[in-house]
């Protein structure tokens, strides 16, 4: 099979505390003013992706990797995975605060879930004066302080807020208690999984007037309640450079501010590789063929690649491996 750069049709999520930047900013054909998400590669049951160019259009994401496991996917991802497309990619738009949230780590969610945890990072591609993320406690709480602040409803005082800007990233470790506050629009790279805890949603309703449910009990034995300065990622920013941003056991991810064309040899890399655009526009070529991508578009290159070439006057790419 012709393994040449693979796009995707977005899969465009509803959210309470959405808006229409992934319209106005990134170009989703979304329908209504509250789209949250989109989910630009992902292979959760129930929103598998579907290829969106060339001859593979309207093939999902799962019928590729069951017929082309290692040429799609590499060795060393099918033999940790099986089967299994091991990361989820969105894009972010935050009009309002999202709840204050958690994610388990793998062993407790395999042990209640029969899923992976869900580490993720974030990268901002815009951001409204002022915006805030919160990420982590303020100050090192007791178990006990934070049960009795959900209690009394000054779970907010104890958060650490961090306001942001374009280019600024940000690696959210299983058990960090975290929330994207509004105005901000993020690229997302995660573990697959949609396991996540709400602690707090600011006494929200949704449309039917209901208070969106919480799951107190299940987070308070996955929370890390240690104040930790581990999240903001410094990482060099040199042009026509693939830098590195993270490198964590679920994903790899580097920065490439491009001005012009670059060719890299793949024969090493025993991973598929995703591509990420957040600003600019380029041309993604392999053995077999090309996909173009612009902004608030993903390309995904095979591992079977011999070769990725990047050809531009000007992009700013998300490198994604295994």
């Amino acid at each position: 099979m012709n393994l040449y750069p693979l796009k995707f049709k977005p899969i465009l999520k509803e959210r309470l505390w959405g808006g229409t930047k992934l319209k106005d900013v990134l170009n989703k054909p979304i329908e209504n003013d509250i789209t949250g998400e989109s989910w630009e590669l992902s292979g959760v049951d129930g929103d598998i992706s579907e290829v969106s160019n060339g001859d593979l259009a309207g093939t999902s994401l799962q019928g590729l990797i069951d017929e082309q496991g290692e040429a799609l996917l590499g060795k060393s991802v099918v033999d940790r995975f099986g089967n299994d497309f091991p990361i989820l990619i969105k894009f972010i738009d935050a009009k309002k605060d999202l709840s204050i949230q958690l994610h388990p780590n793998d062993e407790l969610a395999k042990e209640r879930h029969n899923s992976f945890g869900k580490t993720e990072m974030w990268y901002i591609m815009d951001a409204d004066p002022g915006a805030k993320l919160i990420v982590g406690f303020n100050k090192d709480v007791e178990k006990e302080e934070y049960v009795q602040s959900l209690d009394e409803g000054t779970l907010t005082d104890l958060m650490n807020y961090e306001e942001v800007g374009e280019g600024d990233t940000f690696f959210i470790n299983t058990g960090k208690i975290h929330a994207i506050g509004a105005g901000v629009l993020l690229a997302e790279i995660q573990q697959t999984s949609d396991i996540t805890y709400r602690v707090f949603d600011f006494n929200r309703r949704d449309k039917d007037g209901n208070l969106r449910e919480l799951h107190t009990s299940l987070a308070v034995d996955a929370i890390d309640y240690e104040k930790k300065d581990d999240f903001k990622v410094e990482y060099p920013k040199k042009q026509d450079k693939v830098n590195a941003m993270v490198d964590c056991p679920y994903f790899k991810t580097n920065f490439m501010e491009l001005s012009q064309s670059m060719k890299q040899d793949l024969s090493d890399r025993d991973s598929f590789t995703i591509y990420m655009c957040v600003g600019g526009a380029a041309t993604i070529n392999n053995d077999w063929g090309s996909a173009s991508i612009k902004k608030g578009e993903t390309v995904l290159v095979s591992a079977s690649s011999t070769y990725v070439e990047v050809d531009t006057q000007g992009t700013k790419l998300l490198e994604v491996t295994i």
